[in-house]
């Protein structure tokens, strides 16, 4: 019994001591506790905030829409982003964002979004057409692995 009272007294004594003393960042130690190291990256879990992408999609969007430069790509969201370029044998140029929202290789995994230099989006035809060549390239993709 008063081996429980004097920690309940060390406990109220310590928490009345830090109430007043507050620091302006992390302590060093803290620090070095919250960098993340390339091994961390591996081992995290996921919170679902992340968005498994299908590989043959991704590939099959990179090959497809070859003409266009890449500007920004981040496979851990799904989203490709492509800069203005002329298709062979066209006379305008267009732009492309691409979004992979899902690891099926289905049509409504692929999200294809064209527009052309004045910023109009493209006819549904012409960004469908799109969408059809990307899904069956990624088909031919995935045919292709099963070969191996």
């Amino acid at each position: 019994m008063i081996a429980r009272g004097a920690a309940v007294t060390s406990l109220l004594a310590l928490a009345a001591c830090g109430g007043s003393n507050q620091q302006a960042g992390p302590t060093p130690s803290e620090q070095l506790q919250q960098r993340e190291t390339i091994w961390d990256m591996f081992n995290q879990r996921d919170d679902g905030t992340k968005v498994a992408v299908n590989r043959y999609l991704w590939n099959a969007s990179l090959e497809v829409l070859n003409f266009l430069p890449v500007e920004t790509i981040d496979p851990f969201t799904g989203v490709i982003t492509f800069g203005y370029g002329t298709p062979p044998g066209g006379g305008r140029a267009y732009r492309a964002t691409v979004y992979i929202s899902d690891p099926a290789l289905e049509a409504r995994s692929l999200n294809v979004s064209i527009q052309t230099r004045g910023g109009a989006p493209v006819a549904e035809g012409t960004q469908r057409a799109v969408e059809d060549a990307i899904l069956t390239r990624a088909r031919q993709l995935r045919v292709g692995d099963r070969n191996f």
